[in-house]
C-alpha cells in the first residue's frame, strides 16, 4: 500500500510538470510598436478578431478559416499576439484556451482595438 501511494504521488507531480505555463506581460510595459507589429500580419488579425466574437477559443479554433495554417506557425502567432499583451492562454485540460484582454489592452490604448477592427476586411 504505501509503494502505490508513493508511485501515485509521483505521476501527480509528472503531470504537474508537465503543465504549460504562459508568460503573459503587463500592459503597462508593452510598447506601442509592439501592439502594432503583432495587429500588422492578416492571420493574427483574423485570430483577434474570432477572439473578439467569442468569449474564449481553443488554438485551433482561434485559427483563421480561410487559409490553412501550420500548427507551428500558428503557434508562432499566438505567442507574438501573447507577447504584445492582446490575447491570454490558460490551459483547461488538453486545450490551451485563448481570450482577448479586450478591457485591459483598450485601457492601454484607448479606440485602437475598435479602430482595427472596424477597418477589418476578414
Amino acid at each position: 500500500m504505501v509503494q502505490y501511494s508513493r508511485t501515485m504521488k509521483l505521476m501527480n507531480l509528472s503531470y504537474i510538470r508537465r503543465m504549460v505555463h504562459f508568460t503573459h506581460p503587463r500592459l503597462e510595459d508593452v510598447p506601442l510598436d509592439l501592439a502594432l507589429h503583432a495587429l500588422a500580419d492578416s492571420n493574427r488579425l483574423a485570430i483577434v478578431a474570432r477572439l473578439a466574437a467569442a468569449a474564449g477559443l481553443s488554438c485551433s479554433n482561434a485559427a483563421p478559416c480561410d487559409a490553412p495554417v501550420p500548427k507551428s506557425t500558428l503557434s508562432n502567432h499566438l505567442k507574438t499576439l501573447r507577447a504584445a499583451g492582446l490575447i491570454e492562454t490558460t490551459q483547461s485540460g488538453r486545450e490551451m484556451i485563448n481570450v482577448l484582454r479586450r478591457t485591459e489592452f483598450d485601457r492601454r490604448f484607448p479606440g485602437l482595438l475598435d479602430a482595427i477592427l472596424a477597418n477589418n476586411a476578414v
